[in-house]
Order: structure tokens, then C-alpha cells, then sequence
């Protein structure tokens, strides 16, 4: 098992993820691989992320009259997110190299930047239908690579010009799918062993007591100041990394267990 220190880093991780989630509906992969990621191995973060990230996207996805609507819709999507990470997993999961850090770092500053400055424009009918598997196939490979399944699925989904509730399925629906394929990608690269499924699942009960939270905190909150101050935050979180991870840097330790 973990070391205890380690432990209530996970746990401390898993209830601001969770937090984030239930404020602004997304976010939990995000946080939990910008903040894990600077004390382990991304593929490390990316398993503890697994159960986590399943039990609460399910419920985000199946919540709802529109899941059968947005399932029909985002198919060809989800099956090329499917295939785009099984390509890009072998990244994440090379113990010796910086570089899944220096891509991760990356993308939360790609993401970071787009929540902050840019407004998509949808996509529509015919286009919709070649933009989607695209997506999906680009998603794919940045999950696989580094854990995080936001670019460019989420300005994707926000562009569709679905209604506040089919979006929330929507991306319950993708996060849910693109968890399951890393996971597998994860077990079939040999880094998803017994001792982290068992701290993954372990990781729900703090991960669902911040969404919890955080659905309190909704109401309380500005959330496009929330969104704001989220996207700033990763953009500092990615810049670290990226600079950090670069081959010249030393790669981060192992998950310590006794």
C-alpha cells in the first residue's frame, strides 16, 4: 500500500477534483493528473484516475432523459477516441522517459488557453459528421499520451449548440468511454496492477464527497469567475510541467509502497 503521506495526497487531490466537477460539470481527470502528475509517473496518476473517473462520469452520462439522443449522435466520435488511445498509450507509459510529463504540461496549457480566450464555432450537419470521428481520433491520442481526455473533445462538445443538460450527458458520455479505453490501454501496457485498482477504487468515496461539495458550492459561486480562476490555475500547472518534464529534468519517482 501507499505510504500515508501518499495517501492523503490522493485523497486531498481526489475531493478538489471532485470539488471542480461538481461546480463546472468537468474537470476531475484534469485535476487529478496536473496534480499527481508532479509527484508521480503520469501513467501512475492516469490508474488512480481509472475508478474514479468511471463511477462519476456513468453518473453524469446516465442522469438524465438525453443519453440515449447523445449516444446516437457522438457514436463515430467515441470509436475513434477508442482507437486514437490505444495508439498513444505506449507514451504514457514509458517509465523512463519525461516526455508523457513535457505533453501533459502541454495540453492543460492548450486547454487552459482555450477555455480563456476562444469561442468554437459549431459544426453542422455534413461537416459535424467528418469533424466528430476527428475529434475523437486527436482525443484519443492525447489520452492515451497523457492521461487527459479534455482536447479537443470539450471545445468540440461545446460547440455543438446542445441544451445545458444533453451537454452534461454528452460529456459524462465521452470522459465515460474514453475512461474505459484507457484503463484498457493501461492494463494491456502492464501498468494498471492489482495494488493501484484497489487505491483507484478506493480513491471514489474522496472523489464523490467533492463532487458533493461542490455541487453545494454552485449556487454560491460565480461560475464563469470559477471557470476563469480554473483555467488560470492549469495554465500555471501546465507551464510547470511542460519546463519541468523536459529531458533535461529529472523523471519523478515511483508511487512508494511498503
Amino acid at each position: 500500500m501507499p505510504d500515508t503521506g501518499t495517501v492523503l495526497l490522493i485523497a486531498a487531490v481526489f475531493v478538489a477534483a471532485g470539488a471542480v466537477k461538481g461546480i463546472v460539470g468537468l474537470g476531475l481527470p484534469t485535476v487529478v493528473m496536473g496534480a499527481l502528475g508532479l509527484a508521480m509517473p503520469p501513467a501512475q496518476a492516469a490508474a488512480l484516475l481509472v475508478v474514479p473517473s468511471l463511477v462519476t462520469n456513468l453518473w453524469q452520462w446516465l442522469a438524465g432523459p438525453a443519453w440515449r439522443t447523445v449516444t446516437r449522435r457522438l457514436a463515430a466520435m467515441l470509436v475513434f477516441i477508442c482507437l486514437g488511445t490505444t495508439l498513444g498509450i505506449g507514451l504514457l507509459t514509458r517509465s523512463h522517459s519525461t516526455w508523457p510529463s513535457v505533453l501533459l504540461g502541454s495540453v492543460l496549457v492548450v486547454y487552459a488557453l482555450t477555455g480563456l480566450m476562444l469561442k468554437p464555432r459549431p459544426p453542422r450537419g455534413l461537416l459535424e459528421r467528418w469533424v466528430g470521428p476527428a475529434v475523437g481520433g486527436i482525443t484519443g491520442l492525447l489520452s492515451g499520451a497523457t492521461g487527459v481526455f479534455v482536447m479537443p473533445a470539450v471545445p468540440y462538445l461545446n460547440a455543438l449548440g446542445m441544451g445545458k443538460d444533453e451537454l452534461i450527458q454528452a460529456m459524462g458520455l465521452t470522459f465515460t468511454v474514453a475512461t474505459v479505453a484507457l484503463a484498457l490501454g493501461l492494463a494491456w501496457q502492464g501498468a494498471f496492477s492489482l495494488q493501484l485498482a484497489t487505491t483507484s477504487t478506493l480513491a471514489v468515496a474522496p472523489a464523490l464527497l467533492g463532487m458533493v461539495v461542490g455541487q453545494r458550492l454552485r449556487g454560491r459561486l460565480d461560475p464563469v469567475a470559477f471557470r476563469k480562476l480554473f483555467f488560470v490555475a492549469l495554465l500555471v500547472v501546465g507551464l510547470y510541467m511542460a519546463v519541468h518534464g523536459w529531458p533535461t529534468a529529472p523523471t519523478a519517482g515511483p508511487l512508494t509502497t511498503r
